[in-house]
């Protein structure tokens, strides 16, 4: 294999990863492994399948249909988002949607630590927004790094179903792939992810932490 074919596959190995990890569906990864890894794995199934889809639609599909009408009015170049000065009004948009998902969980009589969970996702966002003003900072850092904190929470809390040291591990890795992959398509340098990594992990980490 040639420089070049190797560049290529790196390039398109990045973009499929930052696809399968984009931000808006880190709060649907989030509800899944409480769902499927903490104590919450003895609700019954269809009672998981119906909160996790409706989490999804709040966090991932409604974002994602606003992140649409901005772009069919120009006010975004593409649904990435990558202008870091068209991010102000999405991420706020995200955020509220976060939050009628922390209300949804808090009306379905969900844990506390669960809806703070969502709620931390909320304050990495606003976050987010507010330094992106002046600074970009790496949203898909963010969002791994708030599930890393979740898996270390449901750990260090003792609310896991079994021992998830491996799952924590195994995070911390998918999160420092996920940053390589953004600095291969040059989308954010190594302080910028390093940002994200520590707003994404210390946001959530800490509003479960206090609120939880």
């Amino acid at each position: 294999m040639n420089r070049f074919t190797v560049n290529k596959f790196l390039a398109t190995l990045a973009e499929g990863l930052s696809n399968v990890l984009s931000p808006l569906l880190m709060p649907t990864y989030g509800v899944f492994i409480v769902f499927w890894v903490s104590v919450l794995c003895l609700l019954p199934y269809g009672t998981r399948v119906s909160v996790l889809l409706m989490c999804m639609g709040i966090t991932c599909i409604l974002p994602l249909i606003f992140l649409s009408v901005l772009r069919h009015f120009k006010l975004v170049k593409d649904l990435h988002v990558n202008i870091r000065e068209q991010r102000f009004i999405p991420y706020m948009f995200t955020a509220v949607c976060y939050l009628v998902a922390a209300y949804y969980l808090y009306y379905r009589h969900s844990p506390q630590w669960f809806v703070t969970f969502m709620v931390g996702s909320a304050v990495t966002v606003v976050v987010m927004a507010l330094i992106n003003l002046k600074w970009k900072i790496s949203a898909h850092m963010a969002g791994i790094c708030g599930v890393v904190a979740l898996i270390y929470q449901i750990h260090v809390q003792g609310l896991s179903a079994f021992d998830l040291l491996w799952l924590l591990c195994l995070s911390v890795i998918v999160a420092g792939l996920v940053g390589s992959s953004r600095m291969v398509q040059r989308r954010h340098d190594l302080w910028q992810v390093l940002a994200g990594a520590l707003v994404g992990f210390l946001c959530v980490s800490l509003t479960m932490r206090l609120l939880g």
